[in-house]
């Protein structure tokens, strides 16, 4: 099944799949950032339309929400308004094309000077555990079913075989729900003249019975200009370019083509520029090439582009369907809380690994102090200017790796 031509029929089950394997993560950086998940949808799709199109095809990948732009969001729409983060969030897909441009006439080197190892890594440790707060608040909505939901992801993620091992997000996030369900039934109920457990009122489908059933497009926002907020985006791009990287990467590796010469970096990178750029023109968060997807096609062995293609357009469909678009949002924020407790340890983790695969030797003076800079001005907060935390660890990391000697 490797080269074939498949019919739509044959598409259709494998396209499920790869819907099965982003929609989890897709719909959880919404709910995280306080954007619309139906927009977030709807995007996404859009995104990979555009995506194979400005690569020819030939990168089976499948474009969701950046979990990398959780934070930077966030911190925005805190401190501005949603409509300012979605403005930041567009300063990633310029870069992007920016970048795209350079590497088109320069090649990659640059990339990896000026951004080694020893800076992603921590880097990336720090966008993790930054959010540990979060998922507290998140958590703390309810316990009982975050506790439940974290069990769960942690099971299907350690034991589950299969496609089950590239969907845990997923499973775990219908597994917390019902969960919910459960305990606001059973809740009220009595046993000896007693309450068997407090009340919680933790799903409430009003929204979904009042929502029509009639196709319409979700609700898009505009994007707000403010330049302190799209300075602040520019470091966080800079940690995604990395990313971008390796995904591509990672997709060659799967279906034995070196994407790197066709259609090259320049192509993929535009491709997820003009993603992103739509993204934020209509209210989504940046988008990215997705590992999950990755998944599915070393599961399946189908490199067919169609079938990501198919994918995207039913997520179309269930975008503009505002009753499917209501019930994702009854989704518990502690089932979310539950999920991200897992997921954004798992951030900090890839942060490590980084390093550990790369081989950053920690014993070397030089290295020894950026990874410990990046990390405690990522955790701490501290704000120069307009940059703080993470974005400023970036920064600064950046600067000591382009000037600092090697002391040993």
């Amino acid at each position: 099944m490797k080269n074939q031509t498949l019919s739509v029929g044959k598409m259709l089950p494998l396209s499920i799949q790869h819907i099965f394997a982003m929609f989890g993560a897709t719909i959880l950086v919404p709910a995280l950032t306080g954007l619309d998940m139906g927009v977030a949808l709807f995007t996404s799709a859009i995104g990979t339309l555009l995506f194979h199109f400005i690569t020819k095809g030939q990168v089976p990948a499948y474009l969701g929400s950046s979990f990398a732009f959780i934070y930077p969001i966030q911190q925005l729409s805190t401190n501005y308004s949603p409509s300012v983060a979605l403005g930041g969030a567009a300063v990633a897909g310029v870069i992007y094309l920016i970048v795209s441009t350079i590497i088109k006439r320069v090649g990659t080197d640059f990339l990896k000077k000026v951004l080694p190892p020893v800076v992603v890594g921590p880097v990336i440790m720090t966008i993790g555990l930054s959010l540990a707060p979060v998922a507290k608040d998140m958590s703390s909505t309810h316990t009982p079913t975050a506790v439940f939901t974290l069990i769960l992801a942690i099971s299907l993620t350690a034991f589950g075989k299969g496609f089950l091992r590239v969907i845990p997000l997923l499973l775990a996030i219908i597994g917390g729900y019902l969960f919910a369900l459960g305990y606001q039934w059973v809740a009220p109920l009595e046993l000896f003249g007693m309450t068997l457990l407090p009340s919680a009122t933790i799903i409430d489908f009003t929204e979904v019975f009042n929502s029509s059933w009639v196709p319409a497009l979700p609700n898009f926002t505009a994007p707000k200009f403010e330049i302190n907020a799209m300075l602040y985006m520019i470091p966080f791009v800079l940690v995604t370019l990395v990313e971008h990287l390796g995904d591509i990467l990672a997709i060659g590796r799967t279906i034995d083509k070196d994407l790197m010469k066709k259609p090259g970096l320049s192509r993929t990178l535009a491709g997820d520029g003009v993603a992103t750029l739509v993204a934020s023109f209509l209210g989504g968060p940046p988008n990215t090439t997705y590992g999950e997807n990755i998944g599915v096609l070393a599961i399946t062995k189908v490199k067919d582009s169609r079938v990501i293609q198919l994918a995207a357009v039913l997520v179309i469909i269930l975008s503009v369907n505002p009753k499917f678009v209501a019930l994702l949002g009854t989704i518990p924020e502690a089932v979310m809380g539950g999920i991200v407790i897992l997921l954004f340890g798992m951030i900090a983790s890839i942060g490590i690994r980084t390093l550990v695969e790369n081989k950053v030797d920690l014993g070397n003076t030089r290295n020894l102090v950026i990874v410990s800079t990046i990390l405690i001005i990522g955790i701490s907060g501290i704000s120069i200017w307009q940059f703080e935390g993470m974005g400023l660890a970036a920064l600064v990391g950046i600067v000591l790796n382009a000037t600092l000697p090697n002391f040993n």
